[in-house]
């Protein structure tokens, strides 16, 4: 893997690189992975999937009462983090995909719980300005373009709103990131072959990986989130930078 370019033409480069993905083969590939997305993720981290979320979850600080939005809420698995730990929120979730919303409805339906949801582009999200509490966005932004997400996220949180972030990121140790490219091929064709994974997903394995090395580091993604006017942002990484944990607040 190749070092990817300079943070000020990232954006640009994951776009002219990726936005053919993007548009006209996600909605395809999430809607043959909906049904076992999160088995299939189980398998690919070892049976850490449900520790990594909790680790996750440890850093949101919540309020009785607030009103979330989960961007790119896939299958609910944060809506319904959040509301085990605090059955008061309004809890709202955004997704481009249909077919992982209704996955995440059944899930939250089964527990007792209401998510509001909304299928739509989340680089437009249709809510109004100063709207959330807080705002959280997990394992998706590798296939966003980050820096139009987090303008919108920035606009509908309420002042002093926090905007929890997780995701895979590109580690600083290169010998780190070579192990972890290697580990991640084989996951991708293992899990694909154990859930017999559907064209859309097994002709996507290429992109996730380049998606990956086109990402950011940690420190790289809190810059970013500092150029866009955040504050006190701060960062958490774990599994030796492969996973990262960001917090930050709208002034």
């Amino acid at each position: 893997m190749s070092p990817p370019p300079p943070l000020a033409l990232r954006e640009e480069s994951r776009e002219q690189l990726f936005s053919k993905v993007w548009s006209l083969e996600l909605n395809d590939v999430f809607a043959d992975v909906a049904s076992y997305y999160d088995r299939a993720n189980l398998v690919a981290s070892l049976g850490l999937w449900n520790w990594i979320l909790r680790r996750f979850m440890s850093t949101v600080e919540l309020h009785p009462g607030e009103r979330t939005l989960d961007v790119c809420g896939g299958t609910n698995a944060v809506g319904i983090a959040l509301l085990k730990r605090e059955p008061s929120l309004k809890v709202h979730a955004m997704d481009r995909s249909s077919a992982m919303q209704e996955v995440g409805k059944q899930r939250a339906g089964a527990l007792g719980f209401d998510i509001d949801s909304t299928i739509g582009d989340v680089h437009k999200l249709p809510f109004p300005d100063n709207h959330f509490d807080l705002v959280t966005l997990q394992y998706a932004s590798r296939h966003l373009r980050i820096r139009e997400v987090f303008t919108e996220i920035r606009r509908v949180l309420k002042p002093g709103g926090r905007f929890y972030h997780c995701d895979m990121l590109r580690t600083a140790n290169p010998v780190v990131n070579k192990l972890y490219y290697i580990y991640l091929r084989a996951c991708l064709s293992f899990t694909g072959l154990v859930f017999r994974s559907g064209s859309p997903a097994q002709n996507c394995k290429k992109y996730f990986m380049d998606a990956l090395d086109m990402f950011y580091s940690a420190e790289e993604l809190s810059q970013v989130l500092r150029e866009l006017s955040f504050r006190n942002v701060s960062a958490k990484s774990i599994l030796a930078g492969m996973i990262g944990f960001h917090r930050a607040v709208k002034p």
